[in-house]
């Protein structure tokens, strides 16, 4: 089975509320693996080029505006079907239509206060995971298998 990676962003509003433990406790339940995380102000630049797709759209400057107004939690998710996982945890964009038991549904307030963005398909999540996160910030679970030995010793 072949190894996924996806995005994901706790947007502001999952930042002010408090609910990144729980975002990332619900997605680490699934059994994926965080290989990258970090808290950041997302600038006005990484913001175009992450919406890039929706330049021209009547709603691209305020997801702009959005995205860069408040810090966020970027993630990068790895594990087998990491992308469809992660989209159906989430739930539908607009969480008026996300069922209980998503994040979107149990949390979601209103589609343009959504809490998460994750990436949409293989090729979004390659371009985004490249935006927010360097190959030297994103971890090699194989290289690591010895650390999950507890030990008494200290």
């Amino acid at each position: 089975m072949d190894l996924e990676r996806t995005l994901v962003l706790v947007k502001p509003d999952g930042v002010q509320r408090g609910l990144v433990g729980t975002i990332i406790g619900r997605f680490e339940a699934t059994g994926m693996k965080i290989v990258g995380m970090k808290l950041m102000q997302v600038g006005e630049g990484l913001a175009q080029r992450h919406y890039a797709e929706h330049e021209g759209k009547p709603f691209y400057e305020g997801l702009v505006n959005y995205i860069t107004a408040a810090p966020v939690v970027a993630l990068c998710l790895e594990g087998p079907d990491a992308i469809a996982i992660t989209r159906k945890l989430m739930g539908a964009t607009n969480p008026s239509d996300a069922p209980p038991g998503t994040i979107r549904g149990d949390f979601g307030v209103e589609i343009s206060r959504n809490l998460v963005h994750g990436s949409a398909n293989a090729d979004d999540a390659v371009r985004e995971v490249g935006l927010f996160f360097s190959d030297e910030e994103l971890i090699d679970y194989s290289r690591s298998n010895d650390v999950w030995i507890v030990s008494d010793e200290g």
